[in-house]
């Protein structure tokens, strides 16, 4: 029995080294799948999957998207085959993706940028940012890397549309989510073990989705039911997964992976 996919709860500081990369994301979904007899990276360096970066570079994209993506075999299968995903979309998926593979980041942009929000001056600078790395970071990370990581955190951020600004002081911001991507977040997140709730996790609320704004939202996707009763939510699924969906809303020739994850 196959274990099923879950987020990754282990703090690490792969960030540093790699961010949002939405571009190199997209060129990822489009090519990768089951390995031949080269080592991917080699594959991908030989192909320019990636334009002309060098093959060290290649070897750092590839470790990281094989575990925000390749982790997640059913989802990788769906994102190769939607190739009139609009560039909002992208940037937001690429967020969540992420986020699944990134404990801090997750609590970064689920957690402390929603608080900042909601305070009177929504906006971050590098040296607040630096002083919730400091707080959240495990005490081997020394000061420089702890400023590294805060900055990349913020690169991501604004590379994501949560901060509008790469310079300080730095306003929040939404990006556009809509319902084909609220939509394979909700199937995702159905299909894989995370802390939270559907209606309650630091995906939906990153982006702004929470209480009656994503309840609002939910009852006007057309491929899946949602209900409230009190404290009770009940959501009602039109497809069995996130394979099954993209095959009606994205493209029919979608298949499901014949292996796990990697």
């Amino acid at each position: 029995m196959s274990q099923c996919p879950a987020e990754v709860t282990e703090v690490h500081s792969r960030l540093l080294k790699c961010a949002l990369e939405v571009e190199d994301c997209r060129a990822y979904w489009k090519h990768a799948g089951p390995d031949d007899d080269r080592p991917r990276a080699q594959r991908a360096f030989e192909e320019y999957w990636f334009g002309a970066k060098s093959l060290e570079r290649i070897k750092v994209l590839i470790l990281n998207f094989r575990l925000r993506f390749d982790a997640y075999p059913e989802a990788l299968a769906v994102l190769g085959r939607w190739p009139d995903m609009d560039p909002v979309t992208r940037k937001v998926i690429c967020h969540w993706h992420l986020q699944l593979a990134d404990p801090l980041y997750r609590r970064f942009t689920g957690k402390y940028l929603v608080q900042r929000r909601d305070a009177a001056r929504p906006e971050v600078s590098r040296d607040l940012v630096a002083g919730w790395v400091k707080k959240n970071a495990p005490s081997r990370w020394r000061t420089g890397t702890q400023i590294h990581f805060a900055s990349k955190l913020l690169s991501a951020a604004f590379s994501a549309g949560l901060v509008t600004s790469n310079r300080d002081p730095r306003p929040l911001g939404f990006p556009s989510v809509n319902d084909a991507a609220l939509t394979y977040l909700l199937y995702l997140l159905r299909g894989i073990d995370f802390q939270g709730t559907l209606t309650r996790n630091p995906y939906l609320a990153s982006v702004g989705l929470q209480d009656t704004v994503l309840e609002d939202r939910l009852r006007g996707l057309s491929t899946l039911g949602f209900r409230r009763q009190g404290d009770l939510t009940d959501f009602s699924w039109c497809h069995p997964d996130i394979t099954a969906w993209a095959r009606q809303s994205i493209d029919p020739n979608v298949s499901a992976p014949t292996g796990g994850a990697p």
